[in-house]
């Protein structure tokens, strides 16, 4: 005798070894002895053996037609047998029996199962829906598999396409576009970023890197939405100097300028100017709603992202040939380098030059201003700025201490192409602390900290810097600044970059014409303008930190992979010597802090931003104790 029955949602049969009355032990078509209930046996059958039933039944179920036996079975509950005899019109055989047992159990929707081998047909309208939905389970895969297909060939379904930074970067994997990205990843064994450049979606590796930066904190994208245009301020009193700048080539947002007027007992009177936006539109207008949105200009190798449009920034920038609205701090100062005497003063400032490092470095360095050097416009003034930027440093307590730290520069030719897409990227090199990096640094120093002054001494809120047992922090109200050596620090000589500035030069402004500042003391929404500066201020930093070594990586391709020379930082962590890439190497045996060692590139990813090396050889160990310190 043998039996059919159900096990983990399986039909299976078998022959019947005993029987015990409760129950039976049966050997199943694979040779497996088991014990059963008799309870959950569906069918008893003596031929034709286990299975051949079941090869039968299974094959003749495929025949059955659902539609027909759904039309034909009544609404009652019903026994599996029942009904194969209904349908047959007679006894059914044990093979005809199974048929109809395994038709009712594959189609759930049309029949709900109601215990062991029983069911009942699905109500008309839960058929229907279910139908309906059965059929759109199928498009949906028909369309899945279309765009999986798609993808795989190299092509960019244009489903696809309209979601393209969604899909890159916050992915929905209940949508199906995105379920036939992941599908054709798997096929192609790339991953999303590199399939879609594959299919022409992106342009390039750096499209990956700074649309997705778009995405996270510009979603509307870097255009500027509409505004009304900035006042000319009127009634400026003009100021008696002839002031410049000194900043490099590609800045456009010129913030800071100086002047050096002689003063008739001796002496000179320094002026230091800092571009006033802030007379130009104000708090709560379309474009303070613009700068506060922005927090600040974002920067990176061959692009950036101003805080305000560049109508606004042409309208307040320093630039040559042109009286410019500026918020200016006076310094009295004697032939000795002594301060007598300080002046804050809101005016138009009339800027006679705009001096780029590139023309001043080479001719006042750390050479020429202790050893003379040739003549050339302006030296006499960068020379008092200089000498009382050594003054002012001195008075902070602060020696100078970054003379052997390296800065780089980016610059990105995008005419011109490469292998790896528009942008050929050039980085250069100059060390940290020359003399006009002095001047520049110790004279906004004074300023911040002389403004934070005047605003903590009118009872009047700021946003400030300030630095205590290591940790640096914002704060509304004025604290000391360890580091720098000052009573306190509030940042304002950058308000065309930095919305912190631009708080603080309205602050500023309202002390110096005795009007009510923009914000009260303890105003809510100056705390709130600190906390999302301090946010979006990192976010926009380890960006720019980013897309420096995406740049590293693309000039390491472009000067071909094979060897190259790198210090070792720590343990397996090196900084190419070229350029401030820095990366692991793991096959490289542990090296003091400061060895010099050559290494092959074997493999550069430029989705990754990773680079691939292998040890070579030891060029040279460390004469003295290294500083570990690195960018990277």
């Amino acid at each position: 005798m043998f039996v059919l029955f159900e096990e983990d949602g399986a039909f299976k049969a078998g022959t019947i070894l005993a029987d015990n009355d409760a129950t039976l032990q049966v050997e199943t078509t694979h040779g497996k002895r088991v014990k059963l209930k008799r309870a959950n046996v569906l069918l008893n059958f003596r031929e034709p053996a286990p299975a051949d039933l079941l090869t039968r039944a299974e094959t003749g179920a495929e025949e059955l037609d659902l539609e027909f036996l759904w039309e034909v079975c009544g609404d009652d509950e019903f026994g599996f047998g029942e009904f194969a005899a209904d349908y047959h019109g007679r006894p059914p055989s044990a093979v005809e029996a199974a048929t109809v047992l395994l038709r009712l159990h594959s189609a759930p929707i049309w029949f709900h199962r109601k215990g062991k081998g029983r069911f009942r047909k699905a109500p008309a309208d839960i058929l229907q829906a279910a139908l309906a939905g059965l059929e759109k389970k199928k498009q949906q895969a028909a369309a899945i598999e279309h765009m999986r297909g798609e993808l795989v060939e190299g092509r960019m379904p244009p489903e696809l396409a309209a979601l393209l930074p969604q899909a890159l970067y916050r992915p929905d994997r209940n949508r199906l576009e995105i379920k036939a990205l992941e599908a054709a990843c798997v096929d192609s064994g790339l991953s999303a970023p590199r399939l879609l450049l594959k299919c022409g979606a992106l342009a390039s590796s750096y499209d990956f890197h700074y649309n997705r930066f778009l995405f996270d904190q510009f979603p509307d994208g870097p255009t500027f939405p509409a505004y009304d245009p900035p006042i000319e301020p009127a009634d400026l009193p003009r100021a008696d100097v002839a002031a410049f700048s000194i900043d490099d080539a590609s800045t456009t947002e010129i913030d800071d300028a100086f002047s050096v007027t002689p003063r008739p007992d001796g002496g000179w009177r320094i002026g230091i100017h800092i571009a006033a936006p802030a007379l130009g539109f104000a708090r709560g207008s379309a474009l303070d709603t613009i700068a506060r949105r922005r927090l600040s200009t974002v920067y990176m190798p061959g692009n950036k992202i101003t805080m305000l449009p560049d109508e606004v920034v042409h309208a307040f920038t320093l630039a040559e040939g042109r009286d410019c609205p500026a918020v200016s701090l006076y310094l009295d100062v004697t032939s000795g380098l002594a301060i007598v005497g300080e002046e804050s003063r809101v005016e138009r400032v009339p800027i006679v030059a705009n001096l780029r490092h590139h023309d001043i470095e080479p001719v006042f360095n750390d050479l020429t201003v202790h050893e003379g050097g040739p003549d050339f416009p302006w030296k006499r003034e960068l020379t008092v700025l200089w000498d009382l930027a050594t003054v002012l440093e001195a008075g902070r307590g602060k020696a100078a201490g970054n003379e052997d730290r390296i800065d780089y520069s980016f610059s990105v030719d995008w005419t011109k192409p490469t292998a790896d897409g528009p942008g050929h990227v050039s980085i250069g090199r100059r060390l940290r602390g020359s003399p006009m990096d002095k001047l520049v640094a110790e004279l906004m120093i004074h300023a911040n900290a002389t403004w934070g002054r005047l605003l903590d001494e009118a009872g009047v809120p700021g946003l400030y810097r300030a630095q205590g047992g290591g940790k640096v922090r914002m704060t509304t109200v004025a604290a000391p600044h360890e580091g720098l050596g000052v009573d306190c620090y509030a940042w304002s000589s950058s308000p065309l970059r930095r919305y912190v500035d631009l708080v603080n030069q309205w602050q500023i402004v309202s002390v110096l014409h005795g009007t009510e500042p923009a914000f009260a003391p303890r105003s809510a929404e100056l705390m709130a303008a600190l906390r999302d500066f301090e946010l979006t201020y990192a976010e926009y930093a380890e960006f720019q930190r980013q897309m420096e070594r995406y740049w590293c990586v693309r000039w390491l391709r472009q000067h071909g992979l094979g060897p190259v020379e790198a210090t070792v930082l720590r343990e397996n962590v090196v900084r190419l010597e070229p350029i401030p890439l820095v990366f692991k190497v793991p096959s490289m045996p542990l090296q003091m802090p400061g060895s010099r060692v050559k290494l092959n590139v074997e493999h550069t990813d430029l989705f990754d931003v990773e680079v691939e090396a292998r040890f070579l050889q030891i060029l040279s160990e460390p004469q003295a104790p290294a500083d570990t310190e690195y960018a990277g």
